[in-house]
């Protein structure tokens, strides 16, 4: 029986070192073929993206066409030219005060009362004193009216030689002293009435009233404190109040000495104020301080309102426009304005794009007048709005767009 030879095994072996490479290839395939899926991803992604434009932006302002007339610019405060610290010139506590802060009053309107009771007492002496030296008055000239007519008896009496020389002598000196006492009595009236008048008017000293039409602007006294007229007096007070006359309202603005040849008196201007910066108040230089500040290098200029209007105040901060020429009340209401490199022609009409909401919204605008560097404009917009400046041609409505960083 023959034997069967056994299988060679050695020829089963494993290659080790062609395997890895062939997988470390197919990994290398796979890896490539994740990155183009991934790239061709991202680039059908962006490609759906909307385009976003990078451009440059202006706002639109609102302007007024008398601002076209500015020659120059000062900024000052409203004043009154009339204003007083109402004061007595009696001292004495405050009995009465009848105003508040805001109170109209008219010249000679009695605003407070000061204790008056001193010299309402010696008021009543000094007119009694009046009263009684009247009544002495009236008894001398009686006297002389009988000193008079006895003297002429006499007279009468020593021609028919009835009397003596000596008792005509007596009459008449009983009429001189008669006569004299009337002048003294006359003086004594002259000297009372004169008292009387003075104690008058120190009661009249005790009632303050206003010395022109205005308003009262403040308090320095109430009802209990102590008045004197030079403030001299430990806890004592002296104005009751302040107040001015509104109808001097005036405008004090510096304008640097350096400018001084573009204004004069009687010049036009405008007049806005911080508190109403909506409106715009006419006015025009009523007259110049002829000095110089010297620390500021500025002359005080004082600006008059044409019309007051209830609502300014004293010491309200202003901002005065010197003009060239005057103004009309047209040529003061606001108007919306941009610069003229925002407006484009669309369609064969005039537009800007108004930034909202990050997109270039085309609203259709009808362009006015020049003023300055700006262009009047009428339209759906809104001052504060921003507007593409020098859009380009290839920009639509709606497209999105990002402001340029400045």
């Amino acid at each position: 029986m023959t034997q069967t030879p056994a299988p060679d095994l050695s020829k089963l072996k494993i290659d080790r070192n062609v395997a890895p490479l062939r997988a470390r290839r197919r990994r290398r395939w796979i890896v490539w073929g994740i990155v183009l899926l991934a790239v061709a991803a991202g680039a059908g992604w962006y490609a759906l993206q909307p385009r976003i434009t990078t451009v440059a932006a202006t706002s639109i302002i609102t302007t007024y066409p008398s601002q076209q007339f500015v020659v120059l610019n000062a900024t000052g405060y409203v004043v009154a030219q009339r204003k007083a610290a109402i004061s007595s010139k009696a001292t004495g506590r405050v009995d009465w005060l009848g105003v508040t802060e805001g109170s109209r009053v008219k010249a000679g309107d009695v605003i407070a009362r000061i204790d008056a009771r001193d010299v309402i007492a010696q008021n009543e002496t000094a007119r009694a004193n009046v009263v009684a030296a009247r009544a002495a008055l009236a008894q001398a000239r009686a006297e002389e009216v009988d000193a008079t007519a006895q003297l002429k008896r006499s007279r009468e009496l020593l021609a028919q030689k009835f009397v003596s020389a000596a008792s005509v002598d007596t009459a008449k000196a009983r009429a001189d002293r008669a006569t004299a006492a009337v002048a003294n009595a006359q003086a004594v009236i002259n000297a009372a009435e004169a008292t009387a008048r003075n104690a008058a008017v120190q009661v009249d000293y005790t009632i303050i009233r206003a010395p022109f039409d205005g308003v009262i602007l403040s308090k320095s006294a109430n009802v209990g404190d102590l008045v004197t007229p030079f403030s001299n007096a430990a806890d004592s007070k002296g104005a009751v109040v302040s107040m001015a006359d509104m109808s001097t309202l005036e405008v004090e603005a510096d304008v640097s000495e350096s400018s001084l040849a573009k204004i004069k008196v009687g010049q036009p201007a405008e007049i806005v104020l911080d508190a109403l910066p909506d409106t715009r108040f006419r006015g025009r230089i009523s007259r110049m301080v002829p000095t110089v500040d010297r620390a500021k290098a500025t002359v005080m200029t004082k600006v008059k309102f044409d019309e007051i209007d209830p609502r300014i105040l004293p010491e309200m901060s202003a901002k005065v426009s010197f003009l060239s020429q005057d103004v009309t009340a047209e040529q003061q209401r606001p108007l919306l304005a941009v610069n003229p490199d925002a407006i484009v022609e669309r369609d064969g009409k005039r537009a800007v794009f108004v930034i909202r909401d990050g997109r270039a919204v085309l609203v259709p605008v009808t362009p006015g007048a020049t003023i300055g560097d700006v262009v009047a404009i009428a339209g759906d917009v809104k001052s504060g709005e921003k507007a593409v400046a020098h859009p380009p041609p290839t920009l639509d409505g709606g497209a999105l767009v990002r402001i340029a960083a400045r």
